[in-house]
């Protein structure tokens, strides 16, 4: 009788493949344990959030086992002993602290950029956010008032930036909220911004046509 193993059987069932071609150590198909906690510690090692591609880039992962390893993480880190978790950010992904703990403990841990904005600051925030890409002059023509001060500060805490100059008399700078702004609002994308009611819909634009 011949021992040697048949071509069909070796590797037949390799314990070692989970069926995209990423190790499983449990043996088991489908586990991505490895590869989850290599994109926790890719997440934990970067300091600005990744797309997809980056990540697979940097964990030599495919991008269809980095989008489950991110579901296995995300599931994973939902528990009540677990503080952080992957989030969409500025349309990359991160490791954050969830949201009910850093409301707590931003004020001790929060950078510059995340300290407490005032009620000035944060109305002429609202205003770039909602209105973007806009002039000075129109900002200032909503607020009612010189928005030179609020503008210095929240250029330097880059929440705002220049995004380019409109076309009118003149060539005014125009302005718009940065990757950090999303950060800082644990946004993904500018259309996660809750909705104007109509008062403020209407505010701004009775504002902005009479500019």
């Amino acid at each position: 009788m011949n021992d040697e193993a048949q071509p069909e059987e070796a590797g037949a069932e390799d314990p070692d493949l989970d069926g995209t071609g990423a190790a499983s150590p449990s043996g088991e198909p489908g586990d991505l344990s490895r590869e989850a906690a290599i994109i926790e510690t890719v997440l934990f090692l970067e300091t600005e959030p990744l797309d997809l591609a980056a990540l697979s880039r940097a964990s030599g992962l495919g991008k269809d086992v980095v989008e489950r390893a991110l579901e296995l993480l995300r599931d994973e880190l939902s528990g009540p002993t677990h503080g952080l978790e992957p989030v969409q950010l500025g349309g990359g992904w991160t490791l954050a602290p969830k949201k009910e703990l850093w409301a707590s403990l931003r004020e001790r841990y929060g950078r510059k950029s995340e300290q407490k904005l005032s009620k000035a600051a944060l109305e002429t925030l609202s205003i770039i956010a909602y209105s973007q890409p806009i002039t000075r002059a129109e900002i200032e023509a909503i607020r009612g008032v010189s928005a030179d001060n609020m503008m210095r500060l929240l250029m330097d805490r880059n929440l705002v930036q220049e995004v380019g100059k409109k076309d009118a008399p003149g060539k005014p700078v125009q302005y718009g909220t940065t990757r950090d702004f999303l950060k800082f609002f644990r946004l993904n994308s500018i259309s996660e911004l809750p909705r104007l009611d109509d008062v403020e819909r209407e505010r701004f634009a009775l504002e902005e046509g009479e500019e």
